[in-house]
Order: structure tokens, then sequence, then C-alpha cells
């Protein structure tokens, strides 16, 4: 089995983006499973491209995305990724698109076929905490994760795919005050306990828990 775990570059005002400082410290395998490791740009026009090519060279059985959330305290599994640009600021190549859809082909949605209340579970058993979302935002992000699912929709039916956010880096928060966040170390094992439970949930659907939100 293959798992393509996709972390972004640095983008706004921040040097480092914890992303693809995690995915960079994972481990080459998990729970048996290959990880392949790519960094792709904060770049709505040119993200995607890059995490199709992966696809096609590498032929993962998964992918997980993994982005930034700046302002949460845990990590959190995403359960869907809506057909929306509305960028907050622009992006690595200074474009900023308001109210524009991604595919105007595609779904108003997508759910994710990753087993997100597992994960979180699994992060929570590892002593962190873990929670499921119900938005992934409007930024790159939300964007990576739907372009993946309108990919498996139309090329890649086999793929399982979806996304994750993590705190802050105790770094990105020295100007920033009472603003969460997690040692990178902390989060790399929270995103190794997500993929394991990814790994062990293979051909079976998610778990049965109390994951819902009022708001």
């Amino acid at each position: 089995m293959k798992v393509l775990v996709t972390g972004f570059d640095p983008f706004g005002s921040d040097k480092i983006n914890p992303a693809i400082e995690a995915v960079k410290k994972l481990p080459d395998t998990i729970k048996g499973a290959k990880i392949i490791k790519l960094e792709i740009p904060t770049v709505f026009n040119k993200s995607a491209q890059v995490v199709h090519q992966a696809i096609v060279k590498e032929q993962p059985d998964y992918v997980l995305n993994v982005g930034q959330a700046g302002g949460r305290s845990a990590l959190t599994p995403e359960r869907v990724a809506i057909n929306i640009n509305d960028g907050r600021i622009p992006d690595n190549d200074g474009y900023q698109p308001l109210d524009e859809p991604i595919q105007p082909d595609g779904d108003t949605a997508y759910f994710t076929q990753l087993p997100i209340k597992a994960m979180a579970k699994a992060i929570r058993a590892a002593g962190l905490p873990a929670i499921v979302s119900n938005t992934a935002g409007t930024y790159v992000c939300n964007h990576i994760f739907y372009q993946v699912q309108y990919m498996r929709t139309k090329e890649f039916p086999k793929l399982k795919a979806g996304f994750i956010h993590i705190p802050f880096l105790p770094e990105q928060v020295i100007t920033r005050p009472n603003q969460p966040s997690m040692a990178l170390a902390d989060i790399v094992k929270g995103l190794t306990a997500a993929i394991g439970a990814i790994v062990e949930r293979d051909g079976q659907s998610d778990i049965k828990a109390v994951e819902g939100q009022n708001h």
C-alpha cells in the first residue's frame, strides 16, 4: 500500500509551514504502508498540477493533504471540500480569487473517503487533541482537498483521499498572542497515528463514534 502525503510551503508572512515540516519527518513506512512525501506550493493554480503528477507517477492508494490552520489547537481531519475559491489573502503567486468555483462542472461538495473518526480517535489515543472538522476553509487547503476529490471522480476512481489541518508551531505564535500551537514532534506523532488508522481501516468503513458539532 502507498500513501501520498503532501505538505504546503510557507505562505503569507510566515517563514515556516508546519505542514511540510511535519510531512518531511514522517516515517518512510507506517504499519507496512509506504509513505510518499511531497511538498506542494501554496498556489491555487499550481498545487493540483503538482499533486496530479505525483498521483500519475506513484499510483498511491491514498492521498492525505496536510495544511496549517492557525488558531486551531487540535489536529482536525476534514469531512468535506466545497467548490469555491475565496482567498482571504493572495497566494504565493499573488493571486487572490474571490467567490470563484474551483471546477465549473464539479459537484458542489465532496466528502472524504478517509476514516476521519478513526483518525481522530487514533490521534487522541496517542495523547494529542483531535476533532473532526466540517470546514476546510476557502483558501488553498480547501482547494487542493477539492481538486483531489475531483481528480478521483474523473481519473482515479479507486483512489481514496482527504485532508487534515494542524496547528501553528510554537515559533509561529511568538508574535501572535493567545494563539494555540503544537510542537513539531507532537504534530508528527499525531499524523503518524492518523495515517496508521487509515491503513488499519483499509477496506472497511469508518468507525461509529460521536464527533458531531452543534456549530
